[in-house]
């Protein structure tokens, strides 16, 4: 990992810990599947921060001669915690994976109306179901939107909504990545022109949260240090970029609510079934 900090220091592999999971399956929306991240190996396909993770885990399992990983990401954008409950839960666990990534919610948040309470009785429910099954389950708080406007009026909702996750996580022996906590995710270069979705470096620093929440080491010790500074911006730039933002991404978003239609309506998952990882260093 590259961190752009003077503070970075990479930690030696002896120290990192095999991870005890040979099956990773990933759901969720987006966020998981990765947009905005493009896989330099096939750059019409999206990356991200689960398919990174399974690359850490698959990297560090070879070290200690602890077998391949097989994972399979399900993730489509535009998809709402139900759907992602009702037709990614099941295909996963039928995959008999050791550990499910759960994380959705986010789409439901940012429509009006949004019941955080309800979101979290239904992810509850789901997270029974996966860890009656044998997996360990990835869950993830929301981000905290303070930053962004217009989207920072759901924030008393993701609030409410984070707190269930941290509450299921502890009655049900889950592991959270604290996405709100990650600090330097409120930094601007961590986020593509959309300001809803990630950039590579914003992937990458949840992946290494991630690794954190799941008890493993971090590739680097500096993973949570912000970036350095960038001078202030002028009110009016700062304005006329906001004015530009609504223009055209959160009035083309709104349109598509107002049509009942997502982003992701005739996308399938890119990752369906189980494959073996390569590690970087075999491949």
């Amino acid at each position: 990992m590259t961190v752009p900090t003077s503070s970075a220091t990479t930690q030696p592999p002896a120290v990192r810990a095999a991870p005890p999971w040979g099956r990773f399956v990933a759901l969720g929306d987006s966020m998981t599947e990765g947009l905005w991240d493009l896989d330099p190996a096939a750059p019409d396909t999206p990356r991200g921060w689960a398919d990174l993770l399974a690359q850490r885990l698959a990297e560090r399992r070879h070290a200690r001669d602890a077998g391949a990983l097989e994972y399979a990401n399900l993730a489509v954008r535009g998809r709402l915690l139900g759907e992602i409950i009702d037709e990614q839960l099941p295909v996963a666990l039928a995959m008999r994976p050791d550990l499910v990534s759960l994380v959705g919610g986010g789409n439901d948040l940012l429509r009006p109306g949004a019941d955080p309470d309800r979101l979290g009785a239904r992810l509850e429910r789901a997270v029974v179901r996966a860890r009656e099954a044998g997996a360990a389950v990835l869950l993830a708080t929301g981000m905290d939107p303070r930053a962004t406007p217009v989207i920072r009026t759901t924030r008393p909702r993701v609030a409410v909504f984070n707190a269930h996750v941290w509450s299921i996580a502890r009655r049900h022996g889950a592991h959270v990545l604290d996405v709100w906590g990650l600090r330097a995710l409120q930094d601007w270069r961590m986020w593509a022109a959309d300001r809803i979705h990630l950039t590579t470096a914003g992937h990458e620093r949840v992946t290494q949260a991630a690794l954190v929440a799941l008890g493993l080491p971090p590739d680097d010790v500096a993973w949570e240090d912000p970036l350095a500074p960038l001078p202030p911006v002028a009110r009016a730039a700062r304005l006329r970029q906001d004015l530009g933002w609504v223009r055209e991404y959160a009035g083309p978003w709104v349109g598509r609510r107002l049509r009942h239609r997502s982003s992701g309506d005739t996308r399938l998952p890119k990752r369906p079934e189980l494959g073996v990882v390569v590690p970087a260093a075999q491949g």
